[in-house]
C-alpha cells in the first residue's frame, strides 16, 4: 500500500495560486477569431468572444433581466446559433473593448481612460451586472471630481441610483457652487438632477448667481419646463434692485411671484427666510482659519485661539459682565467667516473652581433678528458643554451670560460650532444621552462626598475597590453624595453600586435638581434592604445635579458608593451578567463574591494613606461673594475651595501594642467589617483581616 502521509506538504507550500497566470493566458484569446463562438457588433466595431467565458462572468448572459434575454446566447434564438452575432446599442466600441479586456482579464486600467470612456463603461457595467466593476468605477469617479465633470458624473450616478457617488458629487458641487454654476456640464444637467442640487441648503451661491445660471439653462434645454426650474430659485434671498433689474426683465416669473417675495423680504421675519450656508461636516467653523472673529465680548483674542489647556486665573479665556436685565446687551459676540449650516456647539467654560455658570446662545443671519437655540439660562453648568439644536443657517452666535455662582462675570474659554452626523435626541432643547454622563471624561464632577480620590465615584472602575480604596461617602445624617453632570440632560435612569466587600447592606433615597435649589425625589429605597448594584428608572426630566443620600448601613454609621451612572447602561435585569438584580433588594451575589475574593487582609490601610477629599457645593444662585466687587477683574474673585483635606471622627484600634488611629477615612470613611449586633465586631472572618477588634 501507498504511504501518502510523507507526500503532504506543511504550510503554504501545500497551495498553489495562479491567479496572475490565469488571468494573463485568458487575456490572450481577448479579441482573438481563435475558438470564439460569438460575434458582438459596436458601432460597426466587430468583437469576437466566447460564450463560456461570458457566461461564467457576466451576470446579463448568464441569467439576464427578461425571457428573451436569458436566450440571448443559449436559447435557440439566432444569437444562439455558432458564429451568432449579437448588436449591442447605447454604448461605444472603446467602452466594450475596455470592459471585454476585464471579463478575460479581470484588469482595467481607469487612469488611462478617458473621462466619457469611464461614463459609458459605467453604464455597461451596471446594466451588464457587473457589481464590483461599478463600485470601482464609482470609488475613482469620486476621486477625480472636477468643476468641469461633476455634473456629468452627477446626472449618471442619479441615473443609476449610485447613492454613494450621488453623495460625493453633490458634497463636492456645495463646497465648489460659484465654480458649478459657470461649468458647460451644469447646462447638460437633467431638470431633476438640476432640482436635487438647487433644493440643498448647503449650495451656497448668491442666489442672483443661480438665477443667471438657471435662465441659461433654460436656453440650453427648451424643451423642459422654464417655470419648473425658476421655482427653484429662492426669491426672497434676492434683494430689490436684483429683483426688479434681473428677475423682471426676464420674464419667466409673473408679476405676483416677484411681489411674494418683496413682501417675505420686507415684511417677514429674517429668520424666517431659506438661507443657504456653507456644510464642512465635523469640521469646526468657528476659526480665524475659516474668517470667523469675536466681535462683542472682552478678551476677545482667547476665544478662537484652539487653546483649552493653559488657561488659569488671569488669562485664557473671553468674558463680559453679567447685566441684571439681559437686554442692555452684555454678550460675547462671533462672527463667522460665510454663513454655515450648523447644529452642534462645544464651549469650554472656566472650571478652575468649583463654580456654575447659567447662559443661553442665541444666532441671526443679519444680527438684528435673534433665534435662541440653547437655553440653559435656569441651569447650572460647567466646563464642556457639548450642545445640539435643529440644523439651521448661521453667521452669528451670541453667547450671553446669565448667572456665575461667585460673582456677576461669565467667562468662556473655547468656543467651537460646526455640523455634525452623529445622531441626537432632544427633548425640550435639552440633550438626551445615549451613554452614560456622569464621567470625568464628560466633565461630571462629585462636588460633595468623603472619598481618597476626587471623582473616584465617576472613574469608571467598578473592579479595583476594597477597604481603603475605591468609593464616595458620607456619614449617616449628615451630608450626602452629590455629583453635578457638566450640563442639564434629559435622564430617565440611573445606576449605582453600593460597597459590597461584605454582607452589609444599605438604605437609601435620590433627589435630582437643575439649580441646587429645588430638588425632586426620583428613588425612595428607605426602607429597603439594598446591596451591590442599583438600578433606578423614573419618569425623565432634567437633570443636572444627583444628591444621593443613605439613611441606613446594617454595619456602621457611613453610606458607601462605588460607582455612579446616568443614564443606566444596562436594564434593571441585565446587569453585567451577575445573577439577579431585584429591584427590591438590588442583591448580586455573584459579583459580591467575586469582589470579596480581591479584599486585601491588613489593617485597612492604617499606614501612609493619601489624603481624603470633601468636595464642596457650589454656591446657591442668590450668593454673592461677600465683600467683593459686582464685576471682578477675572474669575479668581471669591474663589471657593475645591477641595480641602478632613479627617471626620476617627475610629481606634485596639490591638496587644495599645491603641492607635485607623485610616484618616475612619469612622465616616471606613467600611470596616460589619459590626455585630453589640456595635463591635470580630475580625480575623471570611476577610482575613488581622486579630483587632474595632470599634465604633
Amino acid at each position: 500500500m501507498c504511504d501518502s502521509q510523507g507526500l503532504r506538504a506543511s504550510g503554504s507550500a501545500g497551495e498553489l495560486e495562479h491567479v496572475g497566470l490565469l488571468s494573463a493566458h485568458l487575456g490572450v484569446l481577448c479579441g482573438r477569431d481563435e475558438f470564439s463562438d460569438v460575434v458582438f457588433v459596436v458601432d460597426g466595431t466587430r468583437f469576437p468572444a466566447h460564450r463560456v467565458l461570458l457566461a461564467a462572468r457576466c451576470h446579463y448572459f448568464r441569467f439576464g433581466a427578461s425571457r428573451a434575454e436569458k436566450a440571448l446566447l443559449y436559447g435557440g434564438m439566432k444569437e444562439s446559433q455558432p458564429e451568432a452575432e449579437v448588436r449591442l446599442d447605447d454604448t461605444t466600441a472603446e467602452a466594450f473593448a475596455v470592459l471585454l479586456r476585464y471579463i478575460y482579464s479581470g484588469r482595467v486600467s481607469l487612469g488611462e481612460l478617458r473621462e466619457e470612456c469611464l461614463l459609458d463603461l459605467l453604464s455597461l457595467a451596471h446594466r451588464l451586472g457587473f457589481p464590483e466593476l461599478e463600485n470601482a468605477l464609482s470609488t475613482y469617479l469620486c476621486s477625480v471630481l472636477s468643476v468641469s465633470n461633476v455634473c456629468t458624473v452627477y446626472d449618471v450616478a442619479s441615473l443609476y441610483s449610485l447613492s454613494t457617488l450621488c453623495s460625493t458629487c453633490e458634497a463636492f458641487a456645495d463646497k465648489h457652487a460659484a465654480g458649478v454654476l459657470q461649468s458647460d456640464g451644469f447646462f447638460s444637467l437633467s431638470k431633476g438632477a438640476l432640482l436635487r442640487i438647487l433644493s440643498r441648503d448647503s449650495f451656497a451661491a448668491p442666489e442672483r448667481d443661480i438665477f443667471s445660471a438657471v435662465v441659461a439653462w433654460c436656453g440650453h434645454n427648451p424643451g423642459e419646463d422654464a417655470r419648473e426650474a425658476v421655482a427653484a430659485v429662492r426669491l426672497p434671498l434676492m434683494n430689490l434692485s436684483e429683483l426688479l433689474d434681473r428677475v423682471r426683465p426676464s420674464g419667466l416669473l409673473s408679476p405676483d411671484a416677484i411681489l411674494d417675495a418683496i413682501k417675505a423680504r420686507s415684511q417677514g421675519r429674517d429668520s424666517e427666510l431659506n438661507y443657504r450656508g456653507v456644510l464642512l461636516a465635523e469640521e469646526n467653523v468657528a476659526t480665524l482659519r475659516h474668517g470667523a472673529v469675536v466681535t462683542q465680548g472682552e478678551l476677545k483674542a482667547a476665544l478662537l485661539d484652539g487653546d483649552t489647556t493653559t488657561y488659569d486665573l488671569d488669562r485664557g479665556f473671553s468674558r463680559h459682565p453679567i447685566e441684571p436685565d439681559t437686554s442692555r446687551g452684555g454678550a460675547i459676540t462671533v462672527r463667522l467667516g460665510t454663513p454655515a449650516i450648523l447644529n452642534h456647539i462645544r464651549m469650554l467654560l472656566w472650571d478652575r473652581d468649583s463654580r456654575s455658570y447659567s447662559y443661553y446662545i442665541e444666532v441671526s443671519m443679519d444680527e438684528q433678528d435673534w433665534v435662541r437655540v440653547v437655553d440653559h439660562s435656569r441651569h447650572f453648568c460647567r466646563s464642556w458643554q457639548l450642545l445640539y439644536f435643529p440644523a439651521r443657517v448661521c453667521r452669528f452666535l451670541r453667547i450671553v451670560g446669565t448667572h456665575n455662582t461667585v460673582n456677576r462675570v461669565f467667562h468662556v474659554v473655547a468656543f467651537e460650532c460646526m455640523f455634525t452626523n452623529r445622531p441626537f435626541v432632544l427633548e425640550g432643547g435639552l440633550v438626551v444621552p445615549q451613554e452614560n454622563v456622569a464621567t470625568i471624561v464628560a466633565s461630571a464632577s462629585v462636588i460633595e462626598g468623603v472619598s481618597r480620590s476626587r471623582n473616584a465615584l465617576l472613574n469608571g472602575d467598578t473592579r479595583h475597590y476594597d477597604w481603603d480604596c475605591g468609593y464616595t461617602c458620607h456619614q449617616l445624617g449628615s451630608g450626602a453624595i452629590v455629583v453635578q453632570l457638566a450640563q442639564p440632560y434629559i435622564i430617565g435612569s440611573m445606576r449605582l453600586l453600593l460597597w459590597d466587600c461584605d454582607d452589609r447592606s444599605y438604605s437609601f433615597y435620590v433627589e435630582v435638581s437643575t439649580e441646587q435649589q429645588t430638588w425632586h425625589r426620583v428613588a425612595d429605597r428607605t426602607k429597603q434592604a439594598c446591596r451591590s448594584w442599583q438600578t433606578i428608572t423614573f419618569d425623565k426630566r432634567p437633570v443636572s445635579f444627583i444628591r444621593i443620600v443613605g439613611t441606613h448601613n446594617t454595619a456602621n454609621e457611613v453610606f458607601h458608593c462605588v460607582h455612579f451612572e446616568c443614564p443606566a447602561s444596562v436594564g434593571p435585569y441585565e446587569e453585567d451578567g451577575v445573577g439577579d438584580n431585584s429591584e427590591h433588594t438590588g442583591e448580586a451575589e455573584g459579583l459580591r463574591g467575586s469582589l470579596v475574593g480581591r479584599v486585601r487582609g491588613g489593617e485597612g490601610g492604617a499606614q501612609g494613606l493619601p489624603n481624603v477629599y470633601s468636595a464642596q457645593p457650589a454656591l446657591p444662585p442668590d450668593t454673592s461673594p461677600p465683600g467683593g466687587p459686582a464685576a471682578p477683574a477675572h474669575p479668581a474673585a471669591d474663589l471657593g475651595v475645591l477641595a480641602s483635606p478632613v479627617l471626620p471622627g476617627a475610629a481606634q484600634v485596639e490591638s496587644s501594642g495599645g491603641s492607635r488611629p485607623s485610616s484618616p477615612l475612619g469612622h465616616a470613611g471606613h467600611p470596616g467589617p460589619p459590626a455585630s449586633p453589640s456595635g463591635s465586631s470580630q475580625a480575623g472572618s471570611s476577610h482575613s483581616a488581622p486579630s483587632r477588634r474595632w470599634r465604633y
